[in-house]
């Protein structure tokens, strides 16, 4: 809109010299309503530019005061990845004790002696970008998780995050290796944090058993079932049947069909209406993934449950939202309002 406004008054000159001329020139003679259609066009455009601030609609137009939602909860998109190599034991710890966060959110392989193992990438190489792996492995299922724990899954970390310092928590990425699921249950056993997971089979790759396999290995762990937030849609009935897992889905459609309450959708996927009303219909909304303080303060004030995030460090320690502004603030008394500007909150 300030653009908008400076090009109008820039230009202006040049529309009330158009003015000038029509008349100068005797077009009235033939079009009289020629100068009244510029002036009318001018000023409609005008009008347009400068009431086009009360167009816009966010959720944080809203007095501070009124916000009486909670800050949504933090979950740690695999660990805290800018902290430490992403999911790696390193990275949950410090995203539990720097960051607080409510949930560890991790990716689920499973080796080829049937231990769910932690890792995103899942494309053939899928261990190239976060491993030392020469090999060019692409399959999980095809190695023992011996074999894939005695990779290194930190090195990398260093390397792209151009680290030059010998600090300890340096060393320590430097040794980190690929965690499994059991190793993340313990922990989050231990601060008493969920754990959300994709369940991923690396393509061309035949798994039958990973949802049966998982299963066994969190029930054998002992945790509590309320930790865990099962999200993978497949074989998702024999989840319910043989646990009291929280069921979480990825789509409203879903949801409403078998029940839910826990959704789990891009940060995109959702406008702020929709995220108020199905709060109010008693579902928690978690939004992913969210890195950006700005995203962060809307879904704030929209209302969300939760986000899931790479910046765990930053938005821990915010206390409101970055930015709230009342639309229309005043006071009154018997002698009459008292209108002041909208500030930002900081």
């Amino acid at each position: 809109q300030f653009g908008a406004v400076g090009a109008l008054t820039l230009l202006s000159w040049l529309v009330f010299q158009s003015f000038n001329q029509v008349q100068e020139i005797g077009c009235l003679v033939f079009f009289p309503e020629s100068k009244f259609l510029i002036a009318a066009s001018f000023l409609i455009l005008s009008a347009f530019i400068y009431l086009c601030p009360l167009l816009i609609h966010s959720p944080c137009l809203i007095d501070i005061k009124e916000i009486n939602l909670t800050k949504p909860d933090l979950w740690g998109h695999r660990g805290a990845p800018m902290l430490a190599p992403e999911n790696t034991m390193m990275s949950f710890e410090r995203s539990a004790t720097e960051c607080k966060v409510k949930v560890f959110e991790t990716d689920v392989q499973l080796s080829k002696d049937g231990i769910p193992f932690l890792m995103h990438d899942n494309k053939n190489e899928f261990l190239k970008r976060t491993t030392n792996d020469t090999q060019k492995i692409s399959c999980g299922n095809q190695v023992d998780i011996s074999k894939l724990q005695s990779l290194n899954a930190g090195k990398w970390f260093i390397e792209v995050s151009a680290a030059s310092d010998m600090s300890l928590a340096t060393k320590r990425a430097e040794t980190q290796t690929i965690p499994t699921l059991t190793q993340l249950l313990d922990l989050a056993k231990l601060h008493n944090i969920s754990i959300i997971f994709d369940l991923y089979r690396p393509e061309n790759c035949s798994n039958t058993n990973d949802t049966e396999d998982t299963v066994k290995v969190i029930l054998d762990s002992g945790i509590n079932h309320e930790l865990i937030y099962w999200l993978p849609p497949q074989n998702r009935e024999y989840v319910k049947k043989t646990s009291s897992f929280i069921q979480v889905y990825n789509n409203t459609k879903e949801m409403s069909a078998q029940n839910g309450a826990h959704l789990n959708v891009k940060y995109s996927d959702l406008s702020a209406d929709e995220i108020r009303d199905l709060r109010n219909g008693g579902v928690k909304v978690n939004m992913y993934v969210v890195n950006e303080r700005w995203m962060f303060s809307l879904l704030w004030c929209a209302g969300a449950s939760s986000v899931t995030t790479n910046n765990c460090q930053v938005f821990s320690k915010m206390e409101q939202p970055d930015w709230t502004m009342v639309s229309d603030v005043h006071t009154c008394s018997n002698s009459g309002c008292l209108f002041v500007l909208p500030t930002p909150a900081v």
